[in-house]
């Protein structure tokens, strides 16, 4: 992907790889841009002080992150992580993403002791139209449950695939077509 994306340098628009949760760049950017990364960092107040350093006077954020850990799919799989035999499988780590992301009106709160008077804080509800809530495990395949796979073997991510399905089917209702809900946060804020 990044190779891709430098096919588009030009002038000062550079991508770089790095690592987000310790990069620092001091008054050196006008825009910071951020789609879909920061839920995965910890220690938001700390992050979002280094990227308001970054700036320069003037300068601004645009971030949007998934706002979705308080729905089943993330409640259910942070649940299990803390459940035997899945937290041996993770060597005693739990997924809790919800300890990263902040509540809409702290991130507001954050920004304007950061300095930043000018800004804009938005939730959003995006409703996906899914055929089944079958839909739905294959939706978080490509995000949540890649912490899984990547932590344990093939077999037991199947056997916690299965436990997973079954005890989610428990909590969402079986309608076709399926509604989900999707938030998501939006910031910006200028300097």
């Amino acid at each position: 992907m990044l190779e891709s994306a430098r096919l588009h340098e030009q002038g000062s628009l550079k991508f770089m790889n790095g690592d987000i949760a310790s990069w620092r760049e001091p008054a050196r950017f006008d825009v910071i841009f951020s789609n879909a990364a920061l839920q995965w960092c910890p220690g938001h107040e700390e992050l979002f002080s280094r990227l308001k350093e970054s700036l320069r006077p003037g300068g601004q954020i645009a971030i949007q992150m998934p706002m979705n850990h308080d729905y089943a799919t993330h409640l259910l799989a942070t649940s299990m992580s803390a459940e035997e035999p899945w937290n041996s499988l993770l060597h005693g780590e739990t997924y809790d993403k919800s300890q990263h992301i902040l509540k809409p009106e702290d991130y507001a709160a954050l920004l304007f002791r950061l300095g930043f008077r000018d800004q804009q804080v938005l939730q959003r509800v995006y409703g996906h139209q899914l055929e089944s809530r079958e839909d739905v495990i294959e939706w978080v395949k490509g995000s949540l449950l890649t912490y899984f796979q990547k932590r344990l073997s093939k077999d037991d991510y199947e056997r916690f695939l299965g436990d997973y399905r079954y005890r989610l089917f428990e909590r969402l209702r079986d309608e076709k077509p399926f509604f989900y809900p999707f938030k998501r946060i939006f910031i910006w804020a200028r300097l």
